[in-house]
């Protein structure tokens, strides 16, 4: 018996769509006037000796519990946010003092709750990784991976249902972006066009695994493509080049285009967390990260070639961060615990 012949596939009559991420490359680094290299040296540094600190105190037993760091990220907060009007908000995983410091939530409430304080934004309840301040529009800090990103697009869906024109900026790892529930929030972001920002902060660990051993797609700017959500990637040691690439994702949000993925790429220079030793990385290429791409140097460096500021004058905005941040240490370290009857409140009946 014949084998019928097979028919030739239809050839498509219009041409398959561009691959979103060619259609959009990452924008040059911005030109930074003397105002913002000096505000985003302030506010990187703040983040960076608030974890200096917070690692100190949890080394002498202040801080119980888990404590992610995020020293070396500075630059990726700091740019976002200064990309932010009023209303905007960020939600983010446990790798978050960084974030909420960023938000200007106040360096005491965020060390008090480290400590279970009262004064703490959770009333001492919530500890390292469950942080909120509606104030601010900040909305965690969260322990479970990946949990944040469809709070983050809920946000977000509420801001489009609302017409206000809020853009909410959800924060992720390389880790927690091989989660089911961050693929089923591309699909309604992109299917709604919500004003949702992923920022994925590749640090190249994950949790202690190497990003080319754990995920198939090292490139996490395609991450949405099936959605059709355009991404970039971001160089996110350079404050410039994250607050360019922010200024794109907010426009781009804000103008109904639906969301967009940031990929940072960045690092930390402890460990996951404050248990890890971080013995799956040499000492060698943290120190190489640290001497020629840190956030921080990289800024200072500026400000004294383009003589913006002396010497002098960044170790007295140092010195200045510095009592800040002992002075939050001492707040955190005298103010009283929760009372016993704290254990009742807040609970949904």
């Amino acid at each position: 018996m014949a084998t019928a012949a097979r028919k030739a596939p239809a050839k498509s009559k219009a041409k398959s769509d561009t691959k979103l991420s060619s259609a959009l490359s990452a924008p040059a680094p911005l030109d930074f006037d003397k105002s913002q290299e000096l505000d985003a040296y302030r506010g990187m540094l703040l983040i960076r000796r608030f974890e200096e600190k917070a690692g100190q105190l949890y080394g002498m037993g202040f801080i119980g519990g888990f404590c992610h760091l995020y020293i070396g990220q500075e630059a990726v907060v700091t740019g976002l946010e200064m990309s932010l009007k009023d209303g905007d908000q960020m939600i983010t995983a446990y790798r978050d003092h960084g974030h909420m410091l960023a938000m200007d939530m106040s360096p005491r409430g965020v060390m008090a709750e480290l400590t279970g304080r009262r004064g703490g934004y959770s009333k001492g309840k919530g500890g390292s990784m469950h942080m909120f301040s509606k104030e601010k529009n900040f909305y965690g800090g969260h322990g479970i991976v990946g949990a944040q990103v469809s709070l983050g697009t809920g946000l977000a869906f509420a801001n489009r249902y609302r017409e206000n024109d809020n853009v909410c900026l959800t924060f992720f790892g390389d880790g927690a972006a091989n989660q089911g529930q961050v693929y089923e929030s591309f699909n309604m972001a992109a299917l709604w066009k919500l004003p949702v920002i992923y920022v994925i902060e590749n640090n190249r660990y994950a949790m202690g695994t190497a990003v080319s051993r754990a995920s198939a797609e090292t490139d996490f700017s395609h991450r949405g493509l099936s959605f059709k959500i355009p991404g970039i990637q971001v160089d996110g040691m350079d404050v410039r080049a994250v607050k360019a690439a922010g200024d794109m994702a907010v426009e781009w949000c804000r103008s109904g285009q639906g969301p967009m993925i940031l990929e940072m790429q960045t690092y930390r220079y402890r460990g996951h967390s404050m248990s890890d030793p971080a013995k799956y990385r040499s000492k060698d290429e943290v120190q190489k990260m640290r001497s020629e791409h840190d956030p921080i140097e990289q800024v200072k460096a500026r400000l004294i070639e383009k003589n913006w500021a002396s010497e002098d004058e960044l170790k007295a905005i140092d010195k200045e961060v510095r009592d800040i941040v002992a002075d939050a240490a001492d707040f955190a370290q005298t103010d009283p615990e929760p009372d016993a009857s704290e254990l009742w409140t807040d609970i949904v009946h």
